[in-house]
């Protein structure tokens, strides 16, 4: 199944961009908020698979374009880092590969949607695109042999760097401050359940600047794969429905490159994870007003 938010409804996808209205074609309108039918995923998935495709009520087949695609996941509790999950970029960094998951956060007011314009605020944004697990089911203390019966899906992000931020701070702090400028997280374009994926544990990301690709890896090639970084998460934290976890970046990035390069204004950036589909956001450097502010309401949160 893939499920994608549509102008703030739930939508089961069916096409390119066609789908249907999940709440329309179920007959329960409680169901219309992405945020609630992550909430209630396992009944989400249950009532998908019983649809009569062939005979939906009035309203239920819909379409849209990309500026109608909203975060999938309009309103995580948490979004949660994987930093140097993949050797390669531990090397270019100059870090030491971890022996344990590297964790830090984004701040929530980051969240942005799938299209649309990215507004950095300095010349040092760094693109760092990662595979996403989106939680569908409240896990705490979870096994790894049960960590994939806890995810809802997977889809894309961008971990957007704010790299002078992360100088400042140091080397060794948390960089949650310099991922957390209003949309550095956008995310998306949908989330496919992981029986979508011909292997689960080997996802394709690519990352492109202006068509050129910059990033091409596989979490077959994660340091700690997606049901380590549940398990190891979860005997902390409590995961709940809808939470964000980013699960690290392959070699790539701008800061890594000599001369370093960095996002400027007019810069296309496009990041595409196998089975999930393509983010496409225009930089623009700081206008009038708040910084951001414009990208940051493309995540369509109603909370």
């Amino acid at each position: 199944m893939r499920f994608a938010n549509v102008n703030g409804r739930s939508t089961l996808v069916t096409g390119s961009a066609t789908g249907i209205d999940l709440a329309r074609a179920a007959g329960d309108e409680s169901l219309a908020d992405p945020h609630t039918a992550l909430s209630r995923w396992e009944e989400v998935t249950a009532r998908a698979g019983g649809l009569d495709r062939a005979s939906l009520p009035p309203g239920a087949s819909v379409t849209w374009s990309e500026n109608d695609l909203l975060c999938p996941s309009p309103a995580p509790g948490q979004i949660i880092c994987i930093g140097l999950n993949y050797v390669s970029h531990a090397v270019e960094s100059g870090l030491a590969i971890p022996e344990h998951p590297f964790v830090f956060a984004k701040f929530v007011s980051a969240l942005a949607g799938p299209f649309g314009p990215v507004t950095i605020v300095d010349d040092t944004a760094d693109w760092e695109a990662e595979v996403v697990v989106v939680i569908g089911r409240t896990a705490h203390r979870v096994p790894e042999s049960e960590a994939w019966g806890h995810v809802a899906g997977i889809t894309a992000g961008q971990d957007i760097s704010d790299r002078a931020v992360q100088n400042r701070l140091g080397v060794n702090s948390r960089p949650t401050l310099g991922k957390s400028r209003p949309g550095y997280g956008p995310v998306g374009p949908l989330i496919a359940t992981p029986d979508e994926f011909d292997d689960r544990d080997d996802i394709g990301i690519t990352c492109t600047v202006n068509g050129e690709i910059v990033q091409s890896g596989s979490t077959g090639d994660l340091i700690f794969d997606i049901p380590k970084v549940v398990a190891y998460l979860s005997d902390i934290v409590v995961l709940r429905p809808g939470d964000l976890i980013f699960t690290g970046t392959p070699s790539g990035v701008g800061i890594g490159r000599t001369p370093p390069r960095f996002l400027t204004d007019g810069d296309v950036l496009e990041t595409t994870v196998e089975g999930v589909g393509t983010m496409r956001h225009e930089v623009c450097a700081q206008g009038p007003g708040p910084a951001g502010t414009k990208a940051a309401t493309r995540s369509g949160s109603t909370r």
